[in-house]
């Protein structure tokens, strides 16, 4: 089993090797068992449901909250020969039609779609005759109102998961308090969960809280740290500020 995973990591994605925590999330997946996974940004949580989509029969139903995220997985995912597409708002009418039935004959492995689009009965009928082996919630602390970004959308998606009467569930985030983590098992109904949590240090950056006495004060310090070189991001409270 170790080596056709390795295998299939090597022939789709191009990669020798699994990073931190990537091949126990991806083996419990595949086992059937209710997975929640919490890796850092850029920790490669895409990867840990899009390998079990194409090791599975049927197409993989992926729950995203952000049109420009799902374009751009999309996108990577076509680059690499993979069948994927995203519907959501942001397509005319027509192109949401043609994708629906393409979705409906099964010609794609992955679709990405928002949480609201379960409640479209011309989605869910494209969905009707189609094996769906896994829904992955990606951004699953949006299920939670001790979240930061809560969004009552994703409090349905048990419906959903019955609706598409997917055999899988693995709920994703980069960010997960075990107060957060106990809702999105609630919500999503896992009947006992592996709960994967990678190492969040980042040793090649830095924080560090500096006091200021005034506008004047942290303007001063603004100007010296743009000197000091190197990249750096400002966060301003309106854009009238910056």
């Amino acid at each position: 089993m170790e080596m056709e995973l390795l295998d299939a990591l090597k022939q789709h994605f191009g990669y020798d090797a699994f990073r931190k925590g990537q091949e126990a999330i991806v083996r419990s997946v595949l086992s059937g068992r209710p997975t929640i996974a919490i890796l850092p940004t850029g920790g490669g949580k895409s990867l840990c449901y899009q390998l079990p989509a194409l090791l599975l029969e049927g197409t993989t139903v992926v729950v995203s909250p952000l049109v420009a995220l799902m374009k751009d997985q999309v996108d990577a995912l076509r680059a690499r020969g993979i069948a994927a597409t995203f519907v959501n708002s942001s397509l005319p009418e027509s192109e949401r039609q043609d994708r629906q039935g393409a979705l409906r004959r099964g010609e794609y492995r992955l679709v990405y779609v928002a949480p609201e689009r379960f409640k479209s009965p011309s989605f869910l009928s494209a969905m009707a005759d189609l094996t769906v082996p896994l829904l992955a919630v990606d951004e699953a602390h949006c299920i939670s109102a001790w979240g930061h970004d809560f969004r009552p959308e994703y409090q349905q998606l048990a419906r959903a998961r019955e609706q598409v009467r997917a055999e899988r569930v693995l709920a994703l985030t980069a960010t997960a308090t075990p107060e957060v983590r106990r809702d999105i098992a609630d919500a999503l109904e896992l009947r006992d969960p592996r709960v994967f949590v990678a190492g969040f240090d980042r040793p090649n950056l830095f924080i560090e809280v500096l006091r200021v006495s005034g506008d004047k004060d942290k303007l001063g310090r603004l100007v010296a740290l743009s000197r000091s070189g190197g990249p750096g991001i400002v966060y301003a409270a309106t854009r009238k500020n910056v």
